[in-house]
């Protein structure tokens, strides 16, 4: 990654996103993009989920939640800019 501006964000993602395989395609397409971080199902029916990577690679993560899985019908995908903290790897929470 050197060379590359790492950059972490934060998603509140609303909609229809728990149920329909929004975590494991978040999980493998963030493995596909090589980001760490986490994405996890809240109590009030959105998933959030964190990002962290090469800027360009963090860019399409955000692009795909906008769309998510095939069931999903996302309606609103929030983003906080956060600080970098090395994280590598990405996990379902």
């Amino acid at each position: 990654m050197s060379g590359l501006n790492v950059v972490r964000v934060r998603l509140l993602i609303t909609g229809r996103v728990q149920g329909v395989w929004y975590r494991d395609s978040c999980k493998k397409r963030a493995r596909v993009e090589g980001v760490g971080g986490w994405v996890r199902n809240r109590m009030d029916g959105a998933v959030e989920a964190e990002f962290e990577g090469p800027e360009p690679a963090v860019a399409r993560m955000i692009a795909w939640c906008r769309e998510g899985p095939r069931r999903a019908r996302v309606e609103n995908v929030a983003v906080e800019e956060l600080k970098a903290t090395g994280e590598r790897v990405f996990r379902v929470r």
